[in-house]
């Protein structure tokens, strides 16, 4: 067994049995493995940011991670905006980055590069291998570093691919589980919700699951305090009959107005709440300069165990939640504009569908819109580094085959990692994609506004670089030409017509909607 064989053995012993794929020729003898061990689907992506984001989509709806393979340090570079959005999201990943044969570096070849240094500022984990007879022990380290909530990326020279393990594989590690809330914290929680004093409990995190969203409506009206999520989850579970909980503004003015009586703000999986920008005269922080920030839980604690506790101790086991009931919209008609798309989507949004939201400004309509549609679960952008949400669809199609996937998307955004289409054709993944066509960068002209610059009105030259029209994108034929049937919708009711028709069929579809801007 060569060390390439093992490694990928070893990955499969740990239930890591997706590898998103990239390679080059260094990683040639990983790829010769795939025909010799079994147990590895491969999926092979047309560019690394498609790979990384489809390991994190995987990972948020598998609850756990996929591999990844990238070819030298340029790869891993083309890779790192969507592992730096998959770390932001507590989000597991294993990656696998080729590099030159040991004995070839020192020669500086053309893709020679520090890949330990690029790897570093978005990994919890970093290694190179050194041997064949090691590459095994370092994949199974790797498969327990990555844990439950982090990323390991771990370096494999050509030569140890290809040179023989006598040992083997490793089998299965110990991941460790989520770690134990110590009960005195759960006790400060429990005296600062008694306090008398207006206080909240924000949760975040890598997900808002159902039991958890339902714990927390238990509390807050125990303890009359306000429930809220942070802007951004990793996943959220929504739709009828989860809990209602009010989300924290995106814009930081709201946001900051949202907490601004808040004296005691619990965070559970969250972190304290920040302005995504800088803007003149407005504070970074969101919470007021007097509120307690206390964190009862990390990301990778154990949040259930923690809501268990405050739970019982505030004798309100058997209280019941507020939740959502189901209410399905009536259908907008006449020019299409974001809002009445989000009324199609939340009418016809099929019962477990997995939400993919990276529709920028569109989202301001669409989110509020699908509360309270079929139960569904919704993925967040968590890093801010657009060009994920294609990506991310692929990887939770991947993952959860038998539930319908609908991808929102920005126009512009969908422009950073479009050859995601193709991996959704060539892999028959059923994703419904919508890209919300307004020929701008709306997010930034609205950025523009808020941030004062040239007094929030761009000149000429400033506004052409906010505007992505000129010529203007056909998604249509983009999508087509890389396998995947798609139309185009100008009125309300051509696209109600269209999402029905993609909801009710399999496989990729893609709607090109063609709205106004936000301003």
């Amino acid at each position: 067994m060569n060390g390439a064989e093992s490694l990928l053995t070893t990955l499969v012993n740990n239930n890591i049995d997706v590898c998103f794929t990239n390679p080059g020729t260094s990683e040639m003898h990983f790829v010769a493995a795939l025909d010799e061990v079994e147990g590895m689907r491969c999926i092979l992506c047309l560019f690394e940011g498609v790979l990384s984001g489809a390991a994190d989509g995987y990972a948020r709806m598998a609850r756990r991670p996929a591999s990844t393979l990238l070819h030298l340090g340029p790869g891993l570079g083309n890779a790192l905006a969507n592992i730096h959005n998959a770390k932001k999201g507590h989000v597991p990943m294993v990656n696998i980055v080729g590099d030159h044969a040991t004995y070839h570096l020192q020669y500086d070849a053309p893709l020679t590069a520090d890949i330990e240094g690029i790897a570093g500022p978005v990994s919890h984990w970093v290694h190179t291998s050194a041997a064949a007879g090691e590459i095994a022990r370092d994949a199974a380290e790797a498969v327990r570093q990555a844990g439950i909530g982090q990323v390991a990326t771990l370096m494999l020279p050509a030569d140890v691919s290809w040179g023989d393990n006598p040992g083997g594989a490793e089998p299965a590690v110990a991941v460790a589980p989520p770690a134990e809330v110590a009960a005195f914290r759960v006790k400060e929680a429990l005296a600062l919700l008694k306090s008398g004093e207006k206080c909240m409990i924000m949760i975040g995190g890598r997900e808002v699951d159902s039991q958890r969203g339902l714990m927390l409506s238990r509390i807050g009206k125990a303890a009359g305090v306000r429930i809220c999520t942070e802007v951004f989850p990793g996943r959220v579970a929504r739709g009828a009959g989860t809990a209602v909980i009010d989300r924290l503004p995106y814009l930081a003015e709201l946001a900051i107005d949202h907490i601004k009586d808040i004296e005691n703000l619990v965070l559970v999986g969250a972190a304290p709440p920040v302005s995504f920008f800088a803007y003149p005269n407005v504070p970074s922080a969101i919470a007021a300069p007097n509120c307690r920030q206390f964190v009862l839980a990390g990301p990778n604690d154990d949040i259930d165990q923690a809501l268990e506790d405050l739970l019982e101790q505030l004798d309100a086991v058997d209280a019941k939640p507020d939740v959502h009931p189901l209410t399905i919209p009536d259908l907008g008609a006449g020019p299409l504009d974001a809002g009445k798309v989000a009324l199609a989507v939340a009418h016809y949004l099929p019962e477990n569908a997995i939400v993919v939201d990276e529709s920028i400004t569109s989202g301001f309509a669409l989110f509020p819109a699908t509360a309270t549609a079929q139960p569904h679960d919704w993925l967040n952008l968590t890093g801010g580094s657009i060009g994920w949400g294609l990506p991310a669809a692929v990887g939770a199609a991947v993952a959860c085959p038998e539930r319908k996937v609908i991808c929102l998307e920005g126009d512009g955004s969908a422009m950073y990692t479009i050859q995601s289409l193709w991996t959704m054709a060539r892999e028959h993944l059923d994703v419904t994609v919508v890209i919300f066509n307004n020929t701008k960068y709306s997010v930034l002209e609205m950025e523009f506004a808020r941030t004062g610059a040239r007094g929030g009105k761009p000149g000429p030259n400033a506004a052409s670089v906010l505007d992505i029209g000129g010529p203007d994108m056909d998604f249509v034929a983009i999508a087509t030409g890389m396998g995947v049937e798609a139309t185009r919708a100008t009125t309300a009711e051509e696209f109600n017509e269209q999402f029905a028709a993609a909801i009710s069929a399999t496989g990729p579809r893609l709607i090109d909607a063609i709205v106004p801007t936000l301003l």
